[in-house]
C-alpha cells in the first residue's frame, strides 16, 4: 500500500493550526503539525498557515527561522502551500496600519488593504482560477471562505521560459486580488481551504495529489 504523503504543518505560533490540520487529514494526507526542523524540511508538504497581523506572523516566522526552512525546501523543489497571512509573507513587504514589514521576498509585491466600502473581507466569495490551475481543477464555480482586510493586488514576477509560467487566481472585492497562486513547487490561497467545506477539502487534496511523486 502506497504511504500517504506526509505534510508538515510549521508550528511557528500562528493560530488556527489545528482545523488545518484536521483538514489534510480528511483530504488524504499524513498531517503533523510540528516545529521540528528536520520533519519541516524533509516531510513532502509543508503547509505555512497564519492567522493575525502580517508583522507579528513575520515576526514569529522569523524567531523560528522560517524563512531559511522555505527557502532551503523551494530552492530543493519540495513543495510548500502558504495559506492567508502564510500567503502574503511570500510576498517582498506588507504595510497594515502604517507598519512596513519586510516579508519572506518569495514573489515580488506589497501586500496592502483592499480597496472596499466594507472591511474585513469576511465571508464567502467565488474566484476566477489560472488556466491550467492544479489546485482547482474540478473546482469551477466553487465558493471559498475568506477572511482578510489585507492582500495582494498585482503581480509582477517576470517568468520566462523552460520555466513554467506561474498560475494567477483572482477574486474581487472591491476591486481584484489574488486568491490564490501556484508557483512551481510553491503556492498559497488568500482564503481558508480548512474553512471551506468540501470544495477546500478537494482543493487540498488536489495539492496533496501532486505530492504522491515524491512518496515511496
Amino acid at each position: 500500500m502506497t504511504r500517504k504523503p506526509v505534510v508538515a504543518v510549521f508550528d511557528y505560533g500562528s493560530g488556527n493550526v489545528h482545523s488545518a490540520v484536521k483538514a489534510l487529514i480528511e483530504a488524504g494526507a499524513d498531517a503533523r503539525l510540528t516545529a521540528d526542523r528536520s520533519l519541516l524540511l524533509d516531510a513532502d508538504g509543508l503547509l505555512v498557515p497564519g492567522v493575525g497581523a502580517y508583522g507579528a506572523v513575520m515576526g514569529a516566522l522569523n524567531d523560528s527561522r522560517g524563512g531559511e526552512i522555505i527557502d532551503r525546501r523551494l530552492a530543493g523543489g519540495r513543495p510548500v502551500l502558504g495559506i492567508c497571512v502564510g500567503m502574503q509573507v511570500m510576498f517582498e513587504r506588507g504595510i497594515e496600519r502604517g507598519a512596513d514589514t519586510p516579508g519572506l521576498g518569495e514573489w515580488p509585491g506589497t501586500v496592502a488593504e483592499l480597496e472596499a466600502p466594507v472591511l474585513p473581507h469576511m465571508g464567502w466569495n467565488t474566484v476566477a482560477s489560472g488556466e491550467g490551475s492544479r489546485l482547482f481543477d474540478g473546482l469551477d464555480g466553487e465558493r471559498f471562505y475568506f477572511v482578510h482586510s489585507y492582500a495582494a493586488q498585482d503581480w509582477s514576477l517576470e517568468v520566462t521560459p523552460p520555466f513554467p509560467q506561474p498560475v494567477l487566481t483572482w477574486c474581487t472585492y472591491g476591486a481584484p486580488f489574488l486568491a490564490a497562486v501556484e508557483n512551481g513547487p510553491l503556492s498559497a490561497t488568500q482564503f481558508h481551504p480548512e474553512k471551506s467545506g468540501e470544495a477546500g477539502i478537494r482543493l487540498l487534496a488536489n495539492w496533496i495529489d501532486g505530492l504522491r511523486a515524491t512518496t515511496v
